[in-house]
């Protein structure tokens, strides 16, 4: 049988006094995310600092907190502020658990900063990359109304176009330098993250595969893992990688992949492995994985002749693109490089892909990268094979091209107009750039 208790009014007092103390007890962290928040840091401390060295600029971790480690992704941004970042002669490890040793990147001259897995202690020696030097940007005062570009660049500078923190304006015509800014602390020689604009520099990179080798991009994707016989992902072709296209699923919507990112996990390891959830070709879904499969696909030939031969073709020594601990290309997100740099690559697009009289890239190729074939986003902008198409965009011309990454990166083409437009940023989430009013009004200054 059931009593009834009646609760004295002095415990119940003392409950409710307890009652938001418990409330408000901070839950304690998944070691899941404190193990990729530190690598979170350890990554973004070792390519900040690292990367700048070498280019001959120079970052503090004081710098990186402030700009690169604040508003990231909610659940891994107060387990960020509150770990230490120990740096030392090319390594940087953040401890995380009494128990594991710290997570660990290391830097190797020329190639940027790796990850490594939960858990190790060190990584085997890679061997660095020697650079070459770059020309310098030849320079030209800009055509067109100089007070309205001024109101431009210090619009960019400042909120005119959204309450992003941006860190470097480049504008290039005609193939000339004509106008840059950067923000304190920043320079022409500060290499910075450029998260998904990575991943128009790995179409580009698959572009100049299939010039040299006469690869088809048509054809189905070269993934050693889906060579067994029946396996349907063993038609998915290099074309429906780039075009988001895969049918295949991902670990969220996309377009984070933390496991790889920061996890010390290797892209052979993982991204081969998701299953098709859609017939390729059939629908658009962003996803880090598919860019990453793409480059997968011409692993070979990138290990015969890797990136840094082309960058530096093109004269982009301050750009780094790294690598996972197993030498896999992190060609979605993890290059490091400067404003310059990346309006080097947005030119090439301008010369229809021949750079200094060398054609670098298949004829034809920017028409390809920019047409709208595959299935589209919806939203302002379409997309075409790694590149943003602004075809939607009113006052911008139809063949403009863009490169878009986290926080506030862009490269913006416009062929037509042999402009190349370049905004770096480090934006915390929820306060972005708008960057087809900075386009629209960059247009309207320039002649």
């Amino acid at each position: 049988m059931l009593q009834s208790f009646r609760i004295p009014g002095a415990a119940l007092l003392l409950l409710a006094a307890a009652a938001p103390t418990l409330a408000q007890t901070p839950p304690v962290p998944r070691p899941a995310d404190l193990a990729m928040a530190a690598g979170y840091k350890a990554l973004m401390v070792c390519g900040a600092v690292f990367n700048a060295r070498e280019a001959g600029a120079e970052r503090t971790v004081e710098s990186v907190e402030t700009h690169e480690l604040v508003g990231i992704y909610p659940e891994l941004d107060p387990l960020v502020r509150g770990m230490t970042a120990d740096v030392g002669e090319a390594e940087v490890r953040v401890a995380w658990d009494p128990t594991l040793p710290p997570r660990l990147a290391v830097h190797t001259p020329g190639r940027g900063c790796v990850i490594a897995p939960v858990g190790a202690e060190a990584l085997p020696p890679r061997a660095p990359v020697r650079r070459t030097d770059s020309t310098p940007w030849p320079t030209a005062a800009p055509r067109g109304d100089a007070a309205a570009l001024e109101t431009t660049l210090a619009g960019a500078m400042g909120d005119a176009y959204g309450p992003g923190v941006t860190t470097a304006v480049v504008m290039v015509q005609d193939g000339r330098l004509v106008a840059e800014r950067y923000r304190e602390g920043f320079g022409p020689d500060t290499p910075q993250r450029t998260w998904s604009v990575a991943k128009s520099l790995a179409g580009t990179l698959v572009g100049w595969v299939a010039h040299r080798t006469g690869n088809d991009v048509m054809g189905a994707a070269a993934i050693p893992e889906w060579s067994t016989p029946g396996d349907p992902r063993g038609a998915i072709t290099v074309d429906q990688l780039m075009r988001m296209s895969s049918g295949l699923t991902s670990d969220t919507a996309g377009s984070r992949t933390d496991a790889l990112y920061f996890g010390g996990v290797a892209i052979a390891e993982q991204t081969p492995g998701w299953p098709l959830i859609a017939p390729p070709g059939a629908r658009y879904r962003y996803a880090n994985n598919d860019t990453l499969l793409a480059i997968h696909s011409v692993a070979p030939a990138l290990a015969a002749t890797p990136p840094e031969t082309f960058l530096d073709r093109l004269g982009m020594t301050d750009t780094f693109v790294e690598t996972d601990w197993r030498g896999g290309y992190m060609l979605s997100s993890q290059v490091w490089s400067t404003a310059r740099d990346l309006a080097r690559l947005g030119q090439l697009y301008v010369q229809d892909g021949v750079w200094e009289g060398e054609r670098l890239l298949p004829e034809g190729w920017r028409a390809y990268v920019g047409d709208p074939s595959g299935p589209q986003p919806t939203g302002a902008l379409g997309y075409g094979a790694t590149v943003w198409l602004m075809n939607r965009s009113e006052g911008v011309p139809a063949d403009t091209l863009a490169a878009q990454g986290n926080r506030g990166q862009y490269i913006v083409i416009v062929p037509s107009r042999r402009l190349v437009l370049v905004r770096r940023g480090e934006d915390p989430a929820g306060r972005g750039f708008d960057i087809v009013a900075f386009t629209r009004d960059a247009l309207a200054a320039l002649e």
